[in-house]
């Protein structure tokens, strides 16, 4: 059968919980967009795969992650509704979540979504992706020609087939210059897991579970007190553990890490075929995990859900890939530039930051590997545009868990919301490379921060601040200029950074911001005081700064030019009159409305600013 034709300005791999986002994002530019996806579900880790409990950012409700997890409580009835289990803060039937993403696609008419369509091969001229085959269930094929082509799959299968370096398993010290990595490199992986979703039946209890080949209880000695070895500690009890994944409608996420049903097995590089034997064997040990629940620890009123997957054994679609093929790209994210993002002032990532995340490093490994591992603290992050972008390969941008960034940091970059961040901004890039006939690497970065910003999208991970909050869009402005800088703190489960808007800003500040800002004239004489800056001497320099015809405007001619030319709108003014001190988010909004640093301070794909 001749194969079909299409052509379309972005064509999307993987209709996983990054390519849906992507999609989105992507159509809100009115560009045409191609989302192919192998299975009938679109959502991937979040539907398809089963892992319905979001891990981070509960704090940080950014973007589609926050637009979606308002369509999740009002499904279900509000926050608390969804608040079923013990880590994460909201938890969901998997069915719910592909449904409500389906509903999220459908008013754009411009998504053209090719469920069942797996990636087969690459359109490639010289080093320009241009587009993919694809292939259906039935072994048709079509040729879609993009402008741009998004790798969001779970394996970074795209990435491999462009010629696109990537890196595999865990870097050496040496490679990342991360202090917690390895003397020796190895190709070692997160475990993937294959997870299933049971429901209580009380009322219709089954008497009889059919034992699965090659069960062994043993297999599964240490996953709760019940069932502890003599040297075993700091074990939860079998009901706590059947609690980590308590869903609405008495359903059960089981996705259990300690001697529970992950799954050892580095699959990137494998054949088809190879997958396929490798998947079958974690379906055959989530199978005698859920067997032993029901047989060992007593669990026999549970079985698996038979309203969640369209599977004939009712595992999920799709495996649990925590770990896919990292993209070789512009820029690499580690752990140092987590710790401290300003530490190394040649390298200012966080400028381009394109999402946030405050989950810790969290990796999933054999027992006998983690005993070994020993992973740093670190604050809340955000997520520097360059990784998305390969070092050598245009036309193409990776999205998912194939983005450049080092093993270790793959560990608090594969979440959930952290994924669907990613998606958002390779979507706007994606359709801003269309529309301004430009490759993704050389896209305004300020243009794509902006147009995250105004779709609710954080760049910076501000804790001490909402987006209800006086000056919230300036100060991520602020913050991505560096003029003002954060804190950050590691706080276990949900990590903080903050930059404390009600802190007074010094005089010393100011002159050194104006300095940055080409204005050293007007920072001369503040650099002679030490104080905090009050009110009166911010805006007598401002209408210095902006000539306002007045030798010495006072405070109120001022403000008065500043709304009569349409610098600040009057909220503004009526938020600043009664303060005798500048306050860091009073700051942030003045200099955002009336000196646009966030503009002119514009940064390339590294961070550094452009002249």
């Amino acid at each position: 059968m001749p194969e079909k034709t299409q052509n379309t300005d972005i064509l999307i791999i993987g209709g996983g919980t990054s390519g849906v986002c992507a999609a989105i994002q992507a159509a809100r530019f009115e560009v045409q967009v191609t989302l192919a996806e192998p299975t009938p579900w679109l959502g991937g880790m979040l539907s398809a795969a089963g892992v319905c409990a979001i891990d981070g950012n509960h704090d940080l409700p950014s973007g589609l992650w926050g637009e979606f997890r308002d369509l999740i409580y009002e499904h279900y009835g509000g926050p608390q509704k969804v608040q079923t289990g013990w880590v994460s803060k909201t938890l969901f039937e998997p069915h719910i979540a592909n449904q409500i993403l389906k509903s999220m696609v459908a008013p754009y008419p411009n998504i053209t979504v090719l469920h069942h369509h797996s990636f087969q091969q690459i359109i490639e001229t010289g080093n320009v992706v241009q587009g993919a085959y694809l292939m259906d269930d039935d072994r048709n094929v079509m040729r879609i020609h993009a402008g741009i082509t998004i790798d969001a799959t779970e394996y970074g299968d795209v990435i491999a087939a462009a010629g696109c370096g990537y890196n595999l398993g865990r870097e050496s010290r040496q490679q990342t210059g991360e202090a917690h990595a390895l003397r020796k490199a190895d190709n070692i992986v997160q475990d993937l897991t294959y997870v299933a979703i049971l429901k209580d039946y009380r009322r219709n209890r089954s008497k009889h579970h059919q034992r699965p080949q090659g069960y062994d209880p043993e297999l599964f000695r240490g996953c709760c007190q019940e069932w502890a070895r003599p040297s075993d500690d700091r074990l939860v009890s079998a009901e706590r553990m059947l609690e980590y994944g308590r869903l609405p409608n008495n359903k059960y996420m089981i996705n259990w890490p300690n001697k529970g049903n992950d799954y050892n097995g580095n699959l990137l590089q494998k054949t088809a075929r190879e997958r396929e034997l490798h998947l079958q064997e974690a379906k055959d040990h989530t199978k005698r995990f859920v067997y032993f629940m029901q047989n060992q620890l007593g669990f026999d009123q549970l079985d698996y859900a038979n309203d969640e997957f369209p599977t004939e054994d009712r595992l999920a679609l799709i495996p649990y890939i925590r770990e896919s093929r990292r993209l070789k790209s512009v820029v690499q994210l580690t752990t140092n530039d987590i710790i401290d993002p300003y530490a190394n002032p040649n390298r200012p990532i966080y400028r381009t930051g394109i999402g946030v995340g405050d989950y810790p490093i969290d990796h999933h490994h054999p027992e006998s590997i983690k005993k070994t591992e020993r992973y740093p603290s670190i604050p809340a992050f955000n997520v520097p545009y360059g990784v998305m972008i390969p070092q050598s390969v245009d036309g193409l941008i990776s999205a998912e868990k194939n983005i450049g960034v080092t093993h270790i940091v793959n560990g608090c970059t594969r979440l959930q919301p952290v994924v669907m961040q990613i998606g958002q901004a390779a979507g706007a890039a994606a359709a801003m490379a269309v529309q301004e006939a430009k490759q993704p690497g050389r896209i305004a970065i300020r243009g794509l921060q902006k147009n995250l910003l105004n779709n609710g999208v954080r760049i910076m991970p501000i804790s001490d601040m909402q987006p209800h909050s006086f000056g919230f869009e300036s100060m991520q402005k602020m913050a991505v200029t560096g003029l003002l800088q954060g804190v950050g703190e590691s706080t276990a489960w949900a990590n903080r950074f903050y930059m404390y808007p009600g802190k007074p800003v010094t005089t010393g500040e100011f002159a050194l911001h104006l300095k940055r800002l080409g204005k050293e004239e007007a920072a001369t004489p503040l650099k002679k005081m030490d104080t905090d800056l009050s009110r009166a001497l911010f805006l007598q320099t401002i209408g210095r700064i902006i000539a306002i015809p007045a030798k010495q405007p006072s405070e109120k001619e001022v403000l008065a030019y500043l709304r009569q030319q349409h610098l600040i709108p009057d909220s503004v003014v009526r938020s600043i009159v009664p303060e005798q001190i500048i306050t860091r988010d009073t700051y942030a909004v003045l200099l955002d409305h009336v000196l646009h640093p966030f503009e002119k301070l514009a940064v390339d794909i590294k961070g550094g600013v452009q002249t």
